[in-house]
């Protein structure tokens, strides 16, 4: 998945709202015809009769547009729209002749003989055409515009997030060099790799590689708080092949230790779970919350920014919901799942006491 998805073009069309519309547009022009100058015969009769014909060329169009959209999908939009304008005249054609053969006495007892009735629905379908087809240009337009405002969006939230990463895990780096060099050479280490992905980095990684950044944050707020900071992992043998925005979790483990684990004098414990179910997987940050909470230091991220990303990588079908329970404050995402993924576990190798529970100092 992109950090902003772009639905297919046609994808529009398979929704209630459009099928609905198409079938009354399709009783317009069946409107129109049947106000047409002409012979006098019934028009209720003719009416009805035009009607079963357009509906059954455009819901036929759609079936026909529905079952090629997957090579459809791999077409520029432009070439999608003729595509669909050329589909919608044959089908039209076809209709015509499969009417004529078994309604063309009828027919031509009403209005028409078979050129005229070939001409009229042959004359609307590319009338009708064209105006769809202008109209789905616009549209898709109006779209690639709003997806890059989104895009941009995207990028200011996340250029929010990266200089308040680096200031924070800076200053602990300069307080560790001279007190504790040995430790601060193993923090730099995970800070240069925590670094690479916050400035270079994909916009989305996996979710064990998401983890294991996780794991090395972790490392180095233990050395700065010690004792007084513990991380408690619940996670299963292989870790679900999901991707999540680059450095997501993290901002919401920062958040935890700044609101829950540091205004304690006595620290706590910080549980970060991944819980996979057939549809979704969830991945829930626990921290105790302080009776007194003390003021912090630093920039605070923003749980807007991250809820943002999620939401736009998943195509709104992903969350971020925090909610206090039992003394605790929970953050919780749900990510819909698209299956398994034996490198998973291989990818957990930064977590050398094992995925299930690991103690950070």
């Amino acid at each position: 998945m992109k950090a902003v998805q772009q639905n297919a073009p046609l994808d529009a069309l398979w929704q209630a709202p459009a099928i609905i519309w198409v079938v009354l547009a399709g009783e317009g022009v069946a409107a129109v015809l049947t106000l047409a100058p002409g012979g006098g015969v019934s028009p209720w009769v003719y009416f009805g009769l035009t009607s079963l014909v357009v509906q059954w060329i455009s819901l036929t169009t759609l079936g026909a547009l529905y079952l090629l959209r997957r090579p459809l999908g791999r077409l520029r939009p432009p070439y999608v729209a003729y595509t669909a304008l050329c589909l919608l005249v044959l089908t039209t054609w076809l209709f015509c002749a499969a009417t004529w053969l078994l309604l063309g006495d009828l027919w031509s007892s009403l209005k028409d003989d078979w050129k005229d009735m070939f001409l009229r629905f042959t004359g609307v379908a590319i009338t009708v055409g064209l105006l769809g087809l202008a109209a789905f240009q616009n549209h898709w337009r109006a779209r690639q515009m709003a997806v890059k405002a989104k895009q941009a969006e995207l990028e200011a939230l996340q250029a929010r997030i990266r200089p308040h990463f680096l200031f924070n895990t800076l200053n602990t780096a300069t307080a560790l060099v001279h007190q504790r060099p040995q430790d601060a050479e193993r923090m730099l280490l995970d800070l240069s790799d925590l670094f690479r992905a916050a400035l270079a980095g994909p916009r989305e990684i996996p979710l064990a590689e998401e983890l294991a950044l996780t794991r090395r944050y972790l490392e180095i707020e233990g050395l700065r708080f010690g004792e007084r900071l513990h991380a408690r992992w619940d996670l299963p043998d292989t870790v679900p092949e999901v991707r999540v925005p680059t450095l997501s979790i993290q901002p919401l483990v920062e958040n935890a230790i700044r609101h829950g684990i540091e205004p304690s004098p006595s620290g706590g414990t910080l549980d970060i779970g991944v819980k996979a179910s057939v549809r979704d997987i969830v991945i829930t940050i626990r921290n105790p919350i302080p009776e007194r909470a003390m003021p912090t230091r630093g920039h605070q991220v923003g749980q807007s920014s991250v809820r943002a990303r999620i939401h736009a990588l998943t195509q709104g079908l992903g969350q971020l919901e925090t909610r206090q329970e039992d003394g605790h404050y929970l953050a919780v995402i749900t990510l819909p799942r698209e299956g398994g993924n034996e490198a998973g576990k291989a990818a957990l190798s930064a977590f050398p006491d094992g995925p299930d529970q690991v103690s950070t100092r």
